[in-house]
Protein backbone atom coordinates (compact mmCIF):
# COMPACT_ATOMS: atom_id res chain seq x y z
CA UNK A 1 0.00 0.00 0.00
CA UNK A 2 2.85 2.48 1.23
CA UNK A 3 4.39 1.95 -2.49
CA UNK A 4 1.34 2.73 -4.31
CA UNK A 5 0.86 5.88 -2.20
CA UNK A 6 4.15 6.66 -3.46
CA UNK A 7 3.99 6.10 -7.17
CA UNK A 8 0.38 7.93 -6.65
CA UNK A 9 2.21 10.87 -5.31
CA UNK A 10 5.02 10.97 -7.55
CA UNK A 11 2.88 10.68 -10.63
CA UNK A 12 0.50 13.21 -9.33
CA UNK A 13 3.69 15.77 -9.11
CA UNK A 14 4.93 15.19 -12.46
CA UNK A 15 1.63 15.27 -14.08
CA UNK A 16 1.46 18.89 -12.89
CA UNK A 17 4.69 19.76 -13.85
CA UNK A 18 4.53 22.59 -17.11
CA UNK A 19 5.73 19.59 -19.73
CA UNK A 20 5.70 18.88 -23.86
CA UNK A 21 1.63 17.47 -23.52
CA UNK A 22 0.36 19.96 -21.81
CA UNK A 23 2.29 22.71 -23.65
CA UNK A 24 1.14 20.85 -26.76
CA UNK A 25 -3.18 20.99 -25.97
CA UNK A 26 -2.36 24.61 -24.24
CA UNK A 27 -1.27 25.73 -28.27
CA UNK A 28 -3.90 23.65 -29.88
CA UNK A 29 -6.87 25.26 -27.45
CA UNK A 30 -5.00 28.96 -28.36
CA UNK A 31 -5.23 27.76 -32.26
CA UNK A 32 -8.29 26.25 -32.41
CA UNK A 33 -10.56 26.57 -29.20
CA UNK A 34 -11.79 24.31 -26.38
CA UNK A 35 -13.54 21.81 -29.08
CA UNK A 36 -10.01 21.30 -30.40
CA UNK A 37 -7.97 21.74 -27.34
CA UNK A 38 -10.28 18.48 -25.62
CA UNK A 39 -10.21 16.39 -28.48
CA UNK A 40 -5.78 16.67 -28.35
CA UNK A 41 -6.02 15.93 -24.74
CA UNK A 42 -7.98 12.49 -25.47
CA UNK A 43 -5.99 12.00 -28.86
CA UNK A 44 -2.49 12.36 -26.25
CA UNK A 45 -4.39 10.48 -23.41
CA UNK A 46 -5.04 7.76 -26.21
CA UNK A 47 -1.22 7.87 -27.77
CA UNK A 48 0.07 7.68 -23.70
CA UNK A 49 -1.95 4.43 -24.10
CA UNK A 50 -0.21 3.09 -26.59
CA UNK A 51 3.32 3.84 -25.13
CA UNK A 52 2.03 2.04 -21.75
CA UNK A 53 0.64 -0.95 -23.82
CA UNK A 54 4.08 -1.17 -25.68
CA UNK A 55 6.07 -0.68 -22.59
CA UNK A 56 3.89 -3.98 -20.87
CA UNK A 57 4.54 -6.13 -23.49
CA UNK A 58 8.32 -5.18 -23.81
CA UNK A 59 7.81 -3.37 -27.62
CA UNK A 60 9.09 -0.08 -25.74
CA UNK A 61 11.86 -2.17 -24.45
CA UNK A 62 13.27 -3.07 -27.70
CA UNK A 63 13.02 0.55 -29.53
CA UNK A 64 14.83 2.03 -26.70
CA UNK A 65 17.68 -0.68 -26.85
CA UNK A 66 17.83 0.35 -30.56
CA UNK A 67 19.62 3.68 -31.57
CA UNK A 68 18.27 3.18 -35.32
CA UNK A 69 14.76 2.67 -33.81
CA UNK A 70 15.01 5.59 -31.36
CA UNK A 71 16.07 7.67 -33.78
CA UNK A 72 14.00 7.03 -36.76
CA UNK A 73 10.46 7.38 -33.96
CA UNK A 74 11.82 10.69 -32.94
CA UNK A 75 12.75 12.27 -36.46
CA UNK A 76 8.61 10.84 -37.45
CA UNK A 77 7.52 12.69 -34.14
CA UNK A 78 9.79 16.02 -34.57
CA UNK A 79 9.10 16.66 -38.09
CA UNK A 80 5.49 15.91 -37.67
CA UNK A 81 5.26 18.45 -35.12
CA UNK A 82 7.09 20.96 -36.88
CA UNK A 83 4.69 20.55 -39.99
CA UNK A 84 1.77 20.87 -37.46
CA UNK A 85 3.28 23.70 -36.55
CA UNK A 86 3.78 25.39 -39.70
CA UNK A 87 0.63 24.74 -40.60
CA UNK A 88 -1.16 26.35 -38.03
CA UNK A 89 1.54 29.21 -38.11
CA UNK A 90 0.30 29.83 -41.87
CA UNK A 91 -3.44 29.68 -40.81
CA UNK A 92 -2.87 32.32 -38.07
CA UNK A 93 -1.88 34.47 -40.69
CA UNK A 94 -5.20 34.51 -42.55
CA UNK A 95 -8.21 36.49 -41.33
CA UNK A 96 -10.87 33.88 -40.51
CA UNK A 97 -14.50 33.80 -39.04
CA UNK A 98 -14.08 32.41 -35.66
CA UNK A 99 -16.10 29.79 -36.65
CA UNK A 100 -13.95 28.25 -39.21
CA UNK A 101 -10.89 28.75 -37.24
CA UNK A 102 -8.94 25.49 -36.08
CA UNK A 103 -9.04 21.92 -37.69
CA UNK A 104 -11.52 20.10 -35.98
CA UNK A 105 -12.21 18.19 -33.30
CA UNK A 106 -11.85 15.22 -34.80
CA UNK A 107 -8.61 15.94 -36.74
CA UNK A 108 -7.34 17.54 -34.07
CA UNK A 109 -8.07 14.22 -31.89
CA UNK A 110 -6.18 12.50 -34.64
CA UNK A 111 -3.61 14.32 -34.35
CA UNK A 112 -3.20 14.19 -30.64
CA UNK A 113 -2.86 10.63 -31.08
CA UNK A 114 0.00 10.20 -33.92
CA UNK A 115 2.01 13.38 -31.61
CA UNK A 116 2.12 11.26 -28.65
CA UNK A 117 2.46 7.97 -30.56
CA UNK A 118 5.47 9.21 -32.00
CA UNK A 119 7.28 10.59 -28.87
CA UNK A 120 10.43 8.33 -27.59
CA UNK A 121 10.53 10.17 -24.76
CA UNK A 122 6.80 9.29 -23.28
CA UNK A 123 8.55 5.78 -23.69
CA UNK A 124 11.14 6.26 -22.04
CA UNK A 125 9.37 8.23 -19.17
CA UNK A 126 7.25 5.11 -18.78
CA UNK A 127 10.39 2.73 -19.04
CA UNK A 128 12.20 4.39 -16.30
CA UNK A 129 9.68 5.63 -13.87
CA UNK A 130 7.13 3.04 -13.64
CA UNK A 131 9.23 0.07 -12.65
CA UNK A 132 10.64 1.07 -9.29
CA UNK A 133 7.30 0.48 -8.67
CA UNK A 134 6.36 -2.66 -9.83
CA UNK A 135 6.78 -6.02 -7.53
CA UNK A 136 7.54 -9.17 -9.00
CA UNK A 137 6.18 -10.93 -5.98
CA UNK A 138 2.96 -9.24 -5.94
CA UNK A 139 1.85 -10.69 -9.52
CA UNK A 140 2.03 -10.35 -13.20
CA UNK A 141 4.95 -7.27 -13.84
CA UNK A 142 2.99 -6.73 -17.41
CA UNK A 143 -0.12 -6.34 -14.91
CA UNK A 144 1.07 -4.10 -12.70
CA UNK A 145 2.89 -1.59 -15.08
CA UNK A 146 -0.26 -1.27 -17.71
CA UNK A 147 -1.91 -0.84 -14.04
CA UNK A 148 -0.29 2.08 -13.21
CA UNK A 149 0.61 3.28 -16.58
CA UNK A 150 -3.43 3.62 -16.82
CA UNK A 151 -3.38 5.55 -13.44
CA UNK A 152 -0.48 7.53 -15.05
CA UNK A 153 -1.49 8.53 -17.94
CA UNK A 154 -5.34 9.47 -16.56
CA UNK A 155 -3.68 12.10 -14.09
CA UNK A 156 -1.72 13.40 -16.83
CA UNK A 157 -4.91 13.91 -18.86
CA UNK A 158 -6.95 15.30 -15.71
CA UNK A 159 -3.99 18.12 -15.52
CA UNK A 160 -4.59 18.50 -19.62
CA UNK A 161 -7.57 19.05 -19.62
CA UNK A 162 -7.44 22.05 -16.80
CA UNK A 163 -4.76 23.50 -19.04
CA UNK A 164 -7.64 23.35 -22.23
CA UNK A 165 -10.43 25.23 -19.89
CA UNK A 166 -7.64 27.75 -18.75
CA UNK A 167 -6.55 28.35 -22.81
CA UNK A 168 -9.57 28.33 -24.26
CA UNK A 169 -10.65 31.04 -21.37
CA UNK A 170 -7.53 33.04 -22.82
CA UNK A 171 -8.63 32.77 -25.84
CA UNK A 172 -12.28 33.68 -25.22
CA UNK A 173 -10.64 36.93 -24.26
CA UNK A 174 -9.35 37.87 -27.64
CA UNK A 175 -12.17 37.18 -29.80
CA UNK A 176 -13.28 40.05 -30.14
CA UNK A 177 -9.61 41.34 -30.99
CA UNK A 178 -9.23 39.88 -34.40
CA UNK A 179 -5.02 41.15 -34.28
CA UNK A 180 -4.63 39.67 -31.32
CA UNK A 181 -6.32 36.37 -31.96
CA UNK A 182 -3.99 36.11 -35.21
CA UNK A 183 -1.25 36.41 -32.69
CA UNK A 184 -2.00 33.75 -30.73
CA UNK A 185 -2.51 31.63 -33.48
CA UNK A 186 0.85 32.60 -34.29
CA UNK A 187 2.36 31.66 -31.32
CA UNK A 188 0.45 28.07 -30.81
CA UNK A 189 1.91 27.24 -34.00
CA UNK A 190 5.36 28.38 -33.17
CA UNK A 191 5.22 26.81 -29.41
CA UNK A 192 3.95 23.23 -31.60
CA UNK A 193 6.84 23.56 -33.83
CA UNK A 194 9.31 24.30 -30.96
CA UNK A 195 8.02 20.84 -29.44
CA UNK A 196 9.38 19.57 -32.58
CA UNK A 197 12.50 21.03 -32.62
CA UNK A 198 13.27 20.13 -29.49
CA UNK A 199 12.54 16.75 -29.26
CA UNK A 200 15.02 16.69 -32.46
CA UNK A 201 17.83 16.78 -29.57
CA UNK A 202 16.53 14.19 -27.37
CA UNK A 203 18.53 11.84 -26.01
CA UNK A 204 18.09 7.48 -26.12
CA UNK A 205 18.33 6.58 -22.18
CA UNK A 206 21.29 4.54 -21.78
Amino acid sequence: MMTFLLFLAAASLIALSPGPGIFYVAARTLAGGRGEGLASSIGTAIGGLFHVGAGAVGASALVMASAEAFTMLKLAGALYLVWLGIKTVREGRFDMPVSAAGVGSARAFREGIVVEALNPKTAAFFLAFLPQFVDPASGAVWAQFLGLGLISVTLNTAVDLAVVVAAARARSIALGRPSLLRRLRTGAGLLIAGLGVGLLFARRPA
